[in-house]
């Protein structure tokens, strides 16, 4: 970590820095955040990215005490980004920042290792506050976020093929034509559109694209 002498200039009061390294693709709140950090005695920006390659090169690099990532990264998400770091340095420290409120999102990132997951709307204070505990070796999960996965903690998830003819109700496709778009039947079509609303707790097909898209089960 770094230090920065104390106003005296005489080395008293030093403040242990904490590093950070921030990977956004909008540059607005990128500058934003970074003008946040620098009014902090406790914290330095010591690199920025834009992208998840960028994030991991910089991150080998600098070593950075944690990363601000953002959920949503070109090409990529930023749970992806998080797992590329961890595979080859499992003890950083990545807390996410998201607009996102979806759950699924979100429990895919704390078991992907996140140490923090906060929404992008959260107050300044308490996102410094966030930074501090992560730190310090904290995982923090605000309690909005935490009721969020709360909500349906415990619920199945859907499987692959399932995810897939969920994908395709969204996109206005009826039953027969999933059936012949995946090659199965339509009655097993049905099958899985029954196991779909049973596990989402939907009223219907429709109804259940609805509760994915919130939860982050499917991208808009």
């Amino acid at each position: 970590m770094n230090f920065r002498q104390g106003q005296n200039g005489k080395g008293m009061g030093t403040t242990k820095q904490i590093t950070i390294m921030t990977v956004e693709d909008h540059p607005v709140f990128r500058e934003g955040l970074g003008l946040i950090l620098a009014s902090q005695a406790d914290m330095v920006v010591v690199a920025e990215a834009s992208t998840a390659d960028e994030a991991l090169r910089q991150y080998r690099h600098v070593r950075p005490d944690l990363v601000l990532m953002d959920q949503r990264l070109p090409g990529t998400t930023g749970t992806e980004a998080l797992t590329a770091i961890r595979n080859q340095f499992p003890q950083a420290k990545v807390i996410m920042l998201t607009t996102s409120s979806g759950d699924m999102e979100i429990q895919r990132a704390l078991r992907a290792g996140a140490s923090a997951y906060v929404l992008k709307s959260t107050p300044k204070n308490e996102l410094l506050q966030i930074i501090r505990d992560v730190a310090a070796g904290q995982r923090r999960i605000p309690s909005d976020v935490a009721g969020y996965v709360a909500e349906h903690l415990g619920q199945e998830d859907l499987t692959a093929r399932e995810l897939e003819v969920l994908a395709l109700i969204r996109d206005g496709n009826r039953n027969k034509q999933i059936a012949d778009q995946l090659s199965i039947s339509e009655t097993t079509v049905n099958f899985h559109i029954k196991n779909i609303v049973d596990k989402l707790q939907a009223n219907d097909r429709t109804h259940a694209v609805t509760i994915a898209l919130r939860r982050g089960l499917l991208q808009i």
